[in-house]
C-alpha cells in the first residue's frame, strides 16, 4: 500500500478527469467511485471521491466545488521513454488545455504537467559546462521538450 497519496480537488469533473487520465497511461485504472447519497452534500448519485491509479501510482480526486483551483505550484512530472511518448501525451493533455514553457502544460482541468524525455536531466547535468549551458538555452526557448534539438544545441 502506498503511504502518501496525491489528493486532487476538482470542481465537479473528478470522475471525468480520472477516466481521461487513466486512458493515457499503461497500468492505470479507476479503483473506486464514492457517490453522493440522498443526504448530499452534492446531487445524489454524482461522484464525490474517485480513487484511481496512473502507472501504478494512486491518486484521489474530490469534487469539492469551485472554491479552489490548481496552480503551477504543483505539477505531475512524467518521465517519458521517448520523444514519441512526449509528443503523444503533449497532444492529448493540451487538448482543451494550454501549452507553457520548458515541458510544462496545463490540461483541460487546469492541472499542470511536466513531460520530460528520458535523458534530458543528464544532458542538463553534462560535466562540460558549455555543453550543458547550450542545452539549457535551447530548452528555455521550447514549449514541448525536443531532446534531439537540445542535443544538437549541446553539440554546438
Amino acid at each position: 500500500m502506498q503511504k502518501i497519496t496525491t489528493y486532487l480537488w476538482f470542481d465537479d469533473q473528478a470522475e471525468e478527469a480520472a477516466a481521461f487520465y487513466t486512458s493515457l497511461f499503461k497500468d492505470s485504472r479507476v479503483l473506486h467511485v464514492q457517490r453522493h447519497g440522498e443526504a448530499g452534500p452534492g446531487p445524489a448519485g454524482t461522484a464525490m471521491v474517485v480513487t484511481f491509479e496512473l502507472a501504478g501510482q494512486r491518486f484521489i480526486a474530490l469534487n469539492g466545488g469551485p472554491q479552489f483551483r490548481f496552480t503551477e505550484a504543483i505539477s505531475l512530472y512524467v518521465e517519458c521513454e521517448s520523444q514519441a511518448e512526449v509528443d503523444d501525451l503533449w497532444a492529448r493533455l493540451t487538448e482543451g488545455g494550454e501549452e507553457s514553457h520548458c515541458g510544462w502544460l496545463k490540461d483541460r482541468y487546469g492541472l499542470s504537467w511536466q513531460l520530460i524525455p528520458r535523458g534530458m536531466e543528464q544532458l542538463l547535468s553534462d560535466p562540460d559546462p558549455a555543453r550543458s549551458q547550450r542545452a539549457m538555452q535551447a530548452m528555455l526557448g521550447m514549449q514541448k521538450i525536443d531532446l534531439q534539438a537540445m542535443e544538437a544545441a549541446a553539440n554546438g
